[in-house]
């Protein structure tokens, strides 16, 4: 009777697991003081990542391989690092100047996954409003683990640490 109980209580979780959001978009922006010519090319040169990118800092010792275009459409960035940071790479597949970059990111470890990532870059007289977003589709076990972990917020604090660096180092100039 236990047994059945058990699987019956089991069974609901994972109906309930398996009805959750097939989907997820996490967005987070800020207000840049410089045109968004002189944001844009911190974020369209997989290079110059290192310097804003709150990825970068959780394993300094992440091996990067660069290829295809030096920045732009086209553009390659692929990693290995530690359990952090995991390993994965990501492709320019979209760029207009000073106004939008779209990424397709994958992820091989610690889960694979292929997402989009998106930069836009609104100008308004000196200042420039960078949105960062990354959206995909969740599978059974991104939808598992969003039962136990606030991924909004998760990615989100990450998402805001790299646009504040930006931020600094776009302002500075």
């Amino acid at each position: 009777m236990y047994f059945l109980i058990a699987a019956l209580v089991l069974v609901l979780f994972l109906v309930y697991v398996s009805r959750r959001p097939s989907s997820f978009r996490y967005v987070r922006s800020a207000t840049i003081s410089a045109p968004a010519s002189a944001v844009f090319p911190h974020v369209n040169d997989f290079h110059k990542w290192e310097a804003w990118s709150p990825w970068e800092k959780l394993d300094p010792a992440t091996r990067k391989i660069y290829s295809g275009s030096a920045f732009g459409v086209g553009a390659n960035y692929a990693w290995q690092g530690n359990s952090k940071v995991g390993s994965g790479h990501m492709t320019i597949i979209e760029s207009r100047p000073s106004e939008f970059i779209r990424i397709t990111i994958e992820f091989i470890k610690p889960m694979k996954a292929t997402n989009t990532i998106e930069f836009t870059f609104a100008e308004s007289g000196n200042q420039t409003v960078l949105a960062h977003s990354m959206f995909g589709c969740n599978s059974f076990l991104g939808k598992l683990m969003g039962l136990f972990m606030d991924m909004d917020k998760m990615i989100g604090t990450q998402f805001e640490k790299g646009l504040q660096s930006i931020k600094e180092i776009a302002e500075r100039r």
